[in-house]
């Protein structure tokens, strides 16, 4: 069996899932499709996806079933019990599991699926813009039978990086998570800085970007906040939720994780005055707020969810 001959099963259709589904279409995968959302579904269908009427009916059809969540506990209500997609999966099937997720609960449900059923955590990263030009970057974590068989299905969604065994993918992917959480923070209070010493915004951002300041925030991130609506493709909701689960983390080590304790109450902050339903980088406007500062600067932003 050829890799595209291969049925996909896909549940979760969002602002990530929705765009890696329809690459795996033009693909040449047959992928069966299932969302919540009846707009995300027939945004699937219209890119050739099929749509069935469960998540557990997603599953049974599929020799890849993919999940894409926002929460580990959308995972588990979809997955878990007896009635849940993960016991309707077929011998031979590998469920792979794009959501960012709890370690340990990707480990229980491995634990609990049905003979011959294997399973594979790969988080991505990238933003939306990543998962639309199939640029993500993908952890995976697996025994090394059915991570070689995925690696080149995800490969049609962008660089995938083996990690070791399951439940690593999440490890790295919540690593990446705790760093960029701290550079966000960062590039506003260095922002601010510069800012309230006169020198101009624009001078700011270049220099940073051609110094040592340098960072995925400051070139992918920083339009967001100089166009003034802070990124709202990535909610403060989801920074905290994935700051709750590096917080798990850290409870492996002996001593504190001060950065990232220091990030995780400032992003409390921001959601506190915001709301949490707001773009991420409110962790920013923040601290221009407090400051009577002004971060916006003239130029084309398109967001680049759009580009």
């Amino acid at each position: 069996m050829t890799n595209n001959e291969e049925v996909i099963g896909f549940v979760g259709l969002g602002n990530m899932g929705g765009p890696m589904c329809k690459h795996l279409v033009r693909a040449g995968y047959s992928v069966y499709v299932y969302d919540i959302d009846p707009e995300a579904v027939s945004n699937a269908t219209q890119a050739g996806g099929v749509a069935v009427d469960s998540a557990s009916a997603c599953a049974s059809v599929a020799d890849l079933f993919f999940t894409s969540l926002p929460r580990p506990d959308h995972v588990e209500e979809v997955m878990a019990g007896p009635h849940g997609a993960l016991q309707s999966l077929r011998a031979g099937c590998i469920w792979i599991d794009l959501t960012t997720n709890r370690v340990d609960l990707v480990r229980k449900l491995a634990g609990e699926a049905p003979a011959d059923v294997q399973v594979v955590d790969s988080p991505v990263t990238g933003a939306v813009d990543g998962a639309r030009n199939a640029s993500l970057t993908l952890f995976v974590g697996g025994d090394s039978e059915p991570v070689t068989r995925v690696i080149p299905v995800l490969n049609n969604l962008g660089l995938v990086i083996p990690t070791g065994e399951l439940g690593s993918g999440n490890v790295v992917k919540l690593v990446t998570n705790q760093l960029w959480f701290i550079h966000a923070a960062a590039l506003g209070e260095g922002l601010a800085l510069g800012l309230a010493n006169g020198v101009k915004i624009e001078t700011l951002w270049h220099a940073i970007k051609e110094s040592v300041g340098d960072s995925f925030v400051a070139r992918h991130d920083a339009p967001s906040i100089f166009a003034g609506h802070y990124d709202p493709s990535f909610s403060l909701d989801l920074c905290l939720k994935d700051l709750d689960l590096i917080e798990g983390l850290s409870a492996s080590l002996p001593s504190p994780l001060m950065l990232t304790s220091a990030a995780n109450k400032l992003f409390e902050e921001a959601a506190q005055r915001y709301g949490r339903e707001v773009g991420e980088l409110h962790v920013a406007k923040r601290i221009e707020d407090d400051n009577d500062l002004s971060f916006r600067m003239d130029g084309d932003w398109t967001p680049p969810w759009e580009g």
